[in-house]
């Protein structure tokens, strides 16, 4: 079986951070098969790339998972090999890659990537995806086991982000801005299911209160289904209500960044 291994970074791709990490694999493991999971998730922005690895992993092979959003790259922050689900994933203990192992049915056992002698040498401090995580992953592929890569870190201090929440209310659901994404679509922590037991259906008018700003948006199945420049509320492709204008930047129009608080309703 073909091993699998899954890049995702916030390194962009005007520079050559991407094709260094899969130079430094193809070196080690010239047999895996690299998968771009995304490059562009905005620098630093360790939400959006935890969000954008969680909501991928299940259409993705069993595999090693390096998520390189590191924006304490060089600190005290430490690197981890992190085993869930059949699959091993590497990154920054900085949360980075707490859903996506969430979303893999839980941590089953987590190391510490400190034994230097499977690193690239010398590792720069501010690199770790060339010089640390895509060797360490390259000669999993070939036999290493996580276990090997240093001491077991005990589960409970495995650094996580909060867990985006809804709350199901009589008459209403609240929620909070998951991600955006480069469209400016808002994604939120409410379920499509949720509207549903509101008995929101596809074609109804939907409340929405952004802070003391209440709208009515229509709830289609895409954002096509409006005019250019119109709001609409929709269920995205991973079963999520998303806002978005057609053609245009909900997150900017409205002031929506991540973490904000949203409530949903339906309208008489």
């Amino acid at each position: 079986m073909t091993p699998v291994i899954t890049l995702l970074t916030d390194y962009g791709l005007e520079d050559g951070y991407v094709a260094a990490c899969h130079g430094v694999i193809a070196g080690i493991a010239p047999e895996a098969r690299v998968i771009d999971v995304c490059h562009l998730i905005p620098s630093g922005d360790v939400r959006r790339g935890a969000a954008v690895l969680a909501q991928t992993i299940p259409y993705l092979p069993q595999g090693i998972h390096i998520g390189a959003v590191d924006p304490s790259a060089g600190g005290a922050r430490r690197a981890v090999a992190v085993e869930a689900g059949g699959r091993v994933f590497i990154g920054p203990d900085n949360g980075l890659l707490s859903w996506a192992v969430h979303a893999s049915g839980g941590a089953r056992a987590a190391y510490e990537i400190s034994n230097a002698d499977h690193f690239l040498h010398p590792v720069s401090p501010t690199f770790h995806g060339r010089d640390v995580f895509s060797p360490v992953a390259g000669r999993l592929c070939g036999g290493l086991t996580p276990a090997d890569l240093g001491p077991e870190v005990p589960l409970a201090r495995l650094v996580s982000l909060p867990e985006p929440t809804s709350l199901l209310r009589e008459g209403s659901v609240e929620g909070e801005v998951v991600s955006v994404d480069r469209y400016g679509n808002t994604q939120l922590s409410i379920a499509a299911g949720d509207l549903q037991a509101l008995g929101v259906r596809v074609g109804d008018t939907l409340g929405v209160w952004l802070g003391r700003r209440q709208l009515a948006l229509p709830y289609r199945e895409t954002y096509a289904a409006v005019p250019p420049g119109e709001l609409v509320a929709f269920a995205d492709s991973a079963g999520l209500v998303a806002i978005a204008v057609n053609s245009g930047d909900a997150a900017q129009r409205l002031g929506l960044p991540p973490g904000a608080h949203v409530r949903l309703s339906p309208t008489p």
